[in-house]
């Protein structure tokens, strides 16, 4: 356990300053932020806000992973939804029941964002922010009839009704607590049907996500490395290269093998017309993005293998575009080596099977391949030959 805690200490030490744990403390939301680098993927941070919401102290949380908080009648579609999210590095926002230290179930709005390294694209952090979803309670307790009442809707009559003129503070916890006495006596509602967020719990969850980055991109400044809540262009190909591979109109990808998860560094306007995405949406990522539940390992495997061994190789697989629409992608990779005769990039060629009809060169899947392979190539020499040039 102590590696695991001296891992989750780096995770924020290195890309924030020392005093960035206290400024989040300061913030009234209940938010996690968890570290996909670590194994697991555990919590490195939970507010107090949270913490005081599901029951938990840090120490409890910290090294975690978020499933902790999922139980028996955890809608498992909706878990997958997030997995999908993360694997696929993007927002996402669902409603999800999940359970307090105590047993007790509730609905809440969870609204991940994933934080992106300026510098190189990579995600290094996922905020969750946690929005408790108030809703209407149809049982009696003690006497107190609570059909009708809206916990999202009236809370601030619920308020005045039950407690009076109590403190702001006080209300909010006596709220809270309330709902876990009804929750408690009505297990069975809450659990069998779905409880959806509501607008003002929507702009809340957003709010939260915008005040958390501010923060996080402050501390970030102060050393350096900073963060932000869109993935930017990556600098692995220059301006004069991008001019020169725009210019190839098949379809294609450079990714970088000597970066960890061998991210893409460039794609061209074919490939975001093919696959649905913008292009911040899509650099930065491995293309393993748009494999889906029925895109076969072992042609994931076979293409694995061919970058291990730096060989050059064509697969037919089953890919999904944004909309999660399939397509039969003809894939070709390929080595791609600057003038130097070092690999430099992976150059990874797609062509949708649906399109069946030759162009007007009359050009085979075959011959595209290898004629934008060759046209990357050059582009990719010329480029490493001027920048040899210019630095002697």
């Amino acid at each position: 356990m102590e590696p695991q805690l001296g891992l989750i200490e780096q995770s924020f030490n290195v890309p924030y300053s020392v005093w960035v744990r206290e400024a989040l403390d300061e913030l009234p939301d209940n938010f996690t932020i968890t570290d996909p680098s670590i194994s697991g993927h555990p919590m490195v941070f939970a507010s107090r806000g949270f913490l005081k919401m599901l029951g938990y102290s840090r120490e409890e949380v910290l090294g975690k992973n978020g499933r902790m908080f999922q139980g028996p009648k955890t809608n498992r579609r909706t878990v997958m939804e997030i997995r999908e999210a993360i694997r696929e590095e993007r927002n996402v926002q669902v409603n999800i029941l999940n359970y307090r230290k105590d047993g007790t179930p509730f609905w809440m709005l969870f609204h991940l964002c994933p934080v992106f390294s300026k510098a190189d694209g990579r995600v290094i952090h996922f905020v969750g922010v946690q929005v408790p979803i108030f809703r209407k309670m149809r049982q009696s307790v003690n006497g107190f009839v609570s059909n009708g009442v809206d916990f999202c809707e009236d809370r601030s009559g619920l308020r005045e009704t039950v407690f009076g003129c109590c403190r702001r503070e006080v209300c909010s916890d006596s709220v809270v607590e309330l709902g876990r006495v009804l929750g408690s006596h009505d297990k069975e509602f809450e659990v069998d049907e779905t409880c959806e967020a509501n607008d003002l719990e929507k702009r809340q969850a957003a709010g939260a996500i915008s005040n958390i980055f501010s923060v996080l991109t402050h501390y970030s400044e102060l050393t350096g490395k900073l963060v932000c809540e869109k993935r930017c262009c990556l600098s692995g190909v220059g301006l004069l290269g991008a001019l020169s591979l725009g210019r190839i109109k098949q379809s294609f990808v450079l990714t970088d093998p000597h970066v960890p998860g061998m991210p893409i560094v460039y794609a061209n306007d074919a490939f975001l017309k093919l696959t649905g995405y913008a292009r911040h949406e899509v650099l930065g990522r491995n293309c393993r993005f748009l494999s889906g539940q029925d895109t076969d390992p072992s042609t994931q495997f076979q293409i694995n293998e061919s970058i291990q061994t730096e060989q050059a190789c064509t697969v037919r697989i089953l890919n999904y575009r944004k909309d999660r629409t399939s397509f039969w992608n003809s894939l070709h990779i390929s080595p791609v080596r600057n003038a130097s005769g070092k690999i430099a990039y992976f150059v990874e060629v797609q062509i949708d099977e649906s399109c069946k009809n030759k162009d007007k060169q009359g050009l085979t899947p075959e011959m595209k391949h290898l004629s934008a392979v060759g046209a990357v190539k050059v582009a990719v020499r010329s480029l490493s030959m001027s920048a040899s040039t210019s630095k002697s």
